[in-house]
């Protein structure tokens, strides 16, 4: 039948576009700066600890690695309340970039300190004395916002192919993750601000992991009874 699309074609298609505006052009400076504000001090709500302390009266940062995250708020008050923050953290992410690329035509490098400011404010949260999370769902959402759900499904994947299938350690998991996202956007998004975006992104989620990159980089199989 003409005009149908072979499988390769299709999966082509989903990984490969659309792809947002993003010539090299430049974007006002003070929408620049009030986007990346409102992204900062988005990412920097501290939505977990909040929660947690809501539903089940705990600190996330109490237990595991202290961590004010969502993997914690699910530790301590259930997976309901857990998945709930990791939403709500992948949106304080997601709605600056998104509103700020598709809605109000930042666009070239000024993409840059847009997407960069909710991961600082989520990892450096001024609402907890600069000690924030590692910064997982929030990249999440940043990357949603600007490439839907392209970036966001490789991530994911790739987590839970080196989780389940190479046995990573969680540090390292993240870290030969996010290093293959970056091998995919010189394909999928070979735009110089979209890689150095990647690449910025990259420092710092490995910046907020490095004390567990000192630890074995496979997991420890379990011993058979």
């Amino acid at each position: 039948m003409a005009g149908t699309m072979s499988n390769a074609e299709l999966i082509y298609e989903f990984f490969h576009g659309p792809r947002p505006p993003l010539p090299l052009g430049e974007s006002a400076s003070w929408i620049v700066m009030v986007w990346a504000a409102i992204g900062f001090v988005m990412g920097s709500l501290p939505i977990a600890v909040v929660l947690a302390r809501v539903f089940a009266h705990r600190d996330p940062r109490s237990v595991g690695d202290h961590n004010p995250g969502s993997a914690n708020a699910w530790h301590v008050a259930g997976p309901v309340v857990g998945m709930l923050a990791v939403l709500l953290e992948g949106t304080k992410g997601f709605a600056p970039v998104a509103l700020a690329c598709w809605c109000q035509g930042v666009t070239g490098w000024a993409v840059v300190p847009v997407m960069i400011a909710p991961v600082l404010g989520h990892m450096f949260s001024p609402f907890l004395a600069g000690r924030g999370g590692r910064g997982i769902a929030v990249t999440f959402g940043v990357w949603m916002g600007l490439t839907i759900w392209r970036v966001p499904v490789v991530f994911g994947i790739l987590l839970c192919l080196l989780v389940l299938v190479v046995h990573l350690q969680d540090a390292w998991t993240v870290a030969a993750a996010w290093f293959l996202v970056l091998i995919y956007l010189t394909w999928s998004y070979p735009s110089p601000p979209v890689l150095a975006a990647g690449v910025i992104n990259y420092g710092l989620l490995i910046m907020r992991h490095h004390a567990d990159l000192h630890r074995p980089v496979f997991r420890r199989p379990r011993p058979t009874r």
